[in-house]
């Protein structure tokens, strides 16, 4: 299981409207200090959070330290959210602090595949309901809650709605929590299917190495 089914909740946002918000700041290398998924969540935005590099003294300036957004579960990005490298350690950072929705006018397509697999909505809206959101939640600091319900396919701001795309091979796996690999093992008995065919087509190709 990659993580709980997701299919609607209602939470706290926080807006972070930067535009090409990398890797890098999303977990700096520096905090990636093990291959685990544990342990990353203390790093997150750590260059932004923190009042020193590597120290551990919150920045009160910056939104995620904010007593208002200490709850939030949805994060409210700028465009190209995710670009940079490919490490996956970006979306277990945010994954392990809790976030379980990005929305955002457009991520990077490998950071996007990652919070797929990580239990994560990347919801990709027009920039302009994005910023409405996130303008939104900003004059109720905070108090004004966002729905994502992944079975409608809608977010929901107070009496606001908007409709999003996502590929549906992703909303299946995000729906029952599942990874890619439980995605095919769904397709097993096919598999087995073509296994069983092809040993018939090409013995020579399944005998065990003498």
């Amino acid at each position: 299981m990659s993580a709980a089914p997701f299919r609607a909740l209602n939470a706290v946002a926080l807006p972070l409207m930067r535009d090409n918000i990398d890797t890098d700041a999303i977990i700096p290398s520096r905090e990636m200090k093990s291959v685990s998924k544990t342990g990353l969540a203390e790093g997150l935005f750590a260059g932004w959070r923190y009042t020193e590099i590597g120290g551990r003294d919150p920045d009160p300036a910056f939104v995620l330290n904010r007593p208002e957004y200490e709850t939030a579960r949805i994060l409210i990005g700028g465009a190209n959210f995710g670009c940079g490298s490919s490490r996956e350690h970006a979306a277990w950072a945010l994954a392990e602090y809790g976030f379980r929705v990005v929305i955002a006018p457009g991520f990077n397509p490998i950071f996007r595949g990652n919070c797929v697999r990580n239990g994560i909505v990347p919801v990709e809206l027009a920039e302009e309901a994005v910023r409405e959101i996130a303008a939104l939640v900003e004059a109720s600091d905070g108090r004004e809650t966002v729905t994502v319900d992944l079975e409608t396919i809608h977010v929901t701001v107070a009496d606001r709605a908007w409709s999003f795309q996502i590929e549906d091979e992703a909303r299946r796996m995000l729906l029952l929590g599942i990874d890619a690999i439980d995605l095919t093992l769904e397709r097993g008995a096919e598999i087995d299917a073509f296994r069983t065919r092809d040993r018939a087509l090409r013995p020579w190709a399944y005998l065990q190495a003498q």
